[in-house]
């Protein structure tokens, strides 16, 4: 962190989705409404709007090493966090230089399709996913259908949720955090898993149809606070109240489901306490 103008330096490492709803567009403006400074590595070029995803060209292993290894020589990263990883490859060479560097806080966004029902990731890379990559974890953040493919459990209600973090905590992630905006239920509930046990953190869900991009926005938002030094069960209410606000401001554009406003009039971040 630059003590100056204590602005932290965060790293994504995900997919570039052009329409700008996710992937390290939508991480960067997060990082930017948080107040920290945003870099990048693009793992895959997606071809996608607000309605579908086409396809998408998987960048290689080395090609993505060669984007990371001039970052971590010029800036002190103080938070990663990883989207989209098409390859057990790339995920290798992720996790090889996350050991190398320390990093003290990674959050892993395990993005394994597209909300229109894209993969985005084959077992094989799942499988490196869990076990290279999980580890490393600061946290998890699946959400339910995400929880189910991991962990094997067919999650109906909490207990499953519970149970679903539980096998997810045991690959060496430090926490999960199982999130529910995707279920149709009136509430928007969470469930944290970490080492002081489990925590739900629920608030009233907002019917829209521009949710775009919501599990990367509410993963970078994490990132930075826990970057600034908050610590996990204070960032999630905050993350969680932004996400809201961006839901509710969202600037309605494309045809499908649209992307979130990352700059909410609602909302403004306040780093002074930090």
């Amino acid at each position: 962190m630059d003590t100056q103008t204590n602005q932290p330096v965060v790293l994504t490492i995900a997919g570039f989705d052009p329409s700008g709803g996710a992937g390290i567009l939508a991480d960067i403006k997060t990082f930017a409404a948080f107040g920290c400074y945003g870099l990048a590595a693009v793992t895959s070029l997606t071809f996608q709007n607000t309605q579908r995803v086409a396809g998408a060209l998987n960048q290689t292993a080395e090609i993505t090493l060669q984007q990371l290894e001039p970052l971590f020589a010029d800036f002190e990263i103080s938070a990663i966090k990883t989207g989209m990883l098409p390859t057990a490859e790339i995920i290798r060479k992720v996790a090889s230089i996350i050991r190398a560097n320390s990093i003290p806080v990674v959050v892993v966004d395990p993005v394994l399709q597209s909300t229109s029902g894209f993969g985005l990731m084959d077992d094989r890379a799942l499988d490196s996913l869990t076990s290279d990559l999980f580890p490393l974890a600061s946290v998890v953040t699946p959400n339910i259908q995400e929880a189910r493919r991991i962990s094997g459990v067919d999650i109906k209600d909490q207990g499953q949720m519970e149970a679903a973090a539980e096998a997810i905590r045991k690959t060496g992630a430090q926490a999960v955090l199982i999130t529910g905006g995707d279920t149709a239920t009136s509430l928007a509930m969470d469930l944290l898993l970490d080492s002081q046990g489990a925590a739900v953190f629920s608030t009233e869900r907002i019917r829209s149809k521009h949710t775009h991009g919501t599990g990367c926005t509410f993963a970078s938002a994490l990132a930075c606070l826990l970057a600034r030094g908050r610590s996990l069960r204070d960032s999630v209410p905050i993350a969680k109240e932004y996400i809201a606000r961006a839901i509710a401001e969202a600037p309605e554009v494309g045809r499908g489901m649209g992307p979130l406003n990352h700059f909410p009039p609602g909302f403004r971040f306040d780093p002074g306490d930090d």
